[in-house]
C-alpha cells in the first residue's frame, strides 16, 4: 500500500513503498465554548519523512499552533482532538495514555516552544533543567548528564559556562538556542517548532534558522516549523503545508510553492510578502476576514475573499494536483477542467 497518497508522492519524487516518519490523518481539533465547539483544525492531513524539514505557514488564527499542539498531544482543555490519527514511527500518540507519551516526548519526538523565556523554568539553571529530562527518562549518572549536556549547548553555539546561568542571564536567541539544545538532548527523530524566531531581531533570526539546519543535517532528525514569516520558509524548508481557516490550503516543494502557486490564498501570502529582488512592485493584502469557524461556510472557506470565484466554490473542494503542487481549490478540479473545454 502506498504511504502517501499517489499524486503527493508523484510530486515529491518520493518512493512510493517508503513510510513516512510521522503519518497525520483526519485530524480535527475542538476548543469548547459556551456558543459551541470550534474546529480550529479540520480533516487535516500530512506525512513528514525522515530527515526532512516541513514549513507550516498561514496568517494567525488558521490552526498551524493547534495543529502542532494535536499532532506533539499537548492539547489542554477547552481544546482535544476529536478525530483523526498521529502516527509516529508506528504508533499512535492520540491513543497513547500519558505515561506512554512521557516516555516517548524528549527521546524520540522534542518540542520547542514559541517563548524560550516562558518555557524556561526561571528559577532553575540550564544545567538543573537539562538532568530533569534525562533522569525523567532513567539516566542516573551526574557525569554523563554533564558530558551530554555540554555537547549539546556545544552543538547551539553557546559556551558550556552558561549551564549555571539562569534563562533570564541569557539574550533571547541564547535562550532559544538553549531551548534547542534540551530538545537534542536524546538526538530525537522529529523537532517540532512553533514559531521560535518570532521575538528574534532579523539577524539573531538568520543565525538561528542558519544553525536549525545545520543541526538537521548533521543529526538526521526531521522538523515540522511552524512560522507566519514566508521569507524563513522559502529558504530552508523542504516542503510547504500553507494552511486557511483550519484546513490545509495547498501543499508542495517550496520551490514550487513559491514559484507556482495553486491557490488564490497562497498568491495573497506572497503577493503581500516583500522581495529584495526584481522590479519594484507594489503589496497587496488580501481583501476581506477569515471566516467565523463556529459557523464556517459549506463550500471553499476562502470563496468570500477569493478573485476567482465561480459556482463551484459553493461546495467543498479537495487537493487537486496542479502539476506542481496540490492545492484545496476548484479551479485545479476536473469538473473545472471538464467545462473549460
Amino acid at each position: 500500500m502506498p504511504s502517501v497518497p499517489m499524486s503527493e508522492a508523484s510530486l515529491l519524487g518520493a518512493p512510493l513503498l517508503e513510510v513516512p516518519l510521522l503519518q497525520v490523518r483526519g485530524l480535527t481539533v475542538e476548543y469548547e465554548t459556551a456558543a459551541g465547539p470550534v474546529r480550529a483544525v479540520e480533516s487535516f492531513d500530512l506525512d513528514v519523512r525522515r530527515g526532512e524539514f516541513v514549513g507550516v505557514v498561514g496568517e494567525s488564527g488558521c490552526g498551524k499552533s493547534t495543529m502542532l499542539f494535536g499532532v506533539a498531544q499537548l492539547l489542554s482543555p477547552p481544546a482535544r482532538v476529536s478525530a483523526g490519527s498521529v502516527v509516529f514511527n508506528g504508533r499512535d500518540l492520540v491513543t497513547m495514555n500519558a505515561k506512554q507519551l512521557a516516555a516517548t516526548r524528549w527521546r524520540d519526538l522534542s518540542v520547542v516552544m514559541q517563548s524560550a523565556m516562558n518555557a524556561l523554568n526561571p528559577v532553575k539553571q540550564l544545567a538543573a533543567q537539562y538532568e530533569d529530562v534525562m533522569r525523567a527518562h532513567g539516566e542516573k549518572s551526574r557525569e554523563v548528564i554533564r558530558r551530554r549536556s555540554e555537547e549539546v549547548l556545544r552543538l547551539v553555539g553557546i559556551d558550556k559556562e552558561h549551564l549555571s546561568s539562569y534563562p533570564h542571564q541569557l539574550s533571547g536567541g541564547m535562550r532559544q538556542r538553549a531551548m534547542i539544545a534540551m530538545a537534542l538532548l536524546f538526538t530525537p527523530d522529529l523537532v517540532i517548532m512553533d514559531e521560535p524566531t518570532s521575538a528574534l531581531d532579523v539577524v539573531a533570526q538568520r543565525s538561528l534558522m542558519v544553525q536549525i539546519k545545520e543541526l538537521q543535517q548533521e543529526l538526521g532528525f526531521a522538523v515540522v516549523f511552524v512560522t507566519h514569516d514566508m521569507s524563513l520558509v522559502s529558504h530552508f524548508s523542504d516542503r510547504l503545508v500553507v494552511m486557511y481557516a483550519a484546513k490545509a490550503a495547498e501543499i508542495g516543494p517550496t520551490r514550487e510553492v513559491f514559484a507556482h502557486p495553486g491557490h488564490p490564498y497562497t498568491q495573497g501570502l506572497l503577493d503581500a510578502f516583500p522581495s529584495v529582488r526584481g522590479p519594484k512592485v507594489p503589496l497587496t493584502g488580501i481583501p476581506g476576514s477569515p471566516p467565523n469557524l463556529l459557523h464556517p461556510p459549506t463550500g471553499c472557506r476562502f470563496a468570500a475573499r477569493c478573485p476567482h470565484r465561480f459556482e463551484l466554490c459553493d461546495t467543498p473542494p479537495d487537493l487537486y494536483d496542479t502539476g506542481h503542487t496540490l492545492a484545496a481549490c476548484h479551479l485545479h478540479s476536473p469538473m473545472r477542467k471538464e467545462a473549460v473545454r
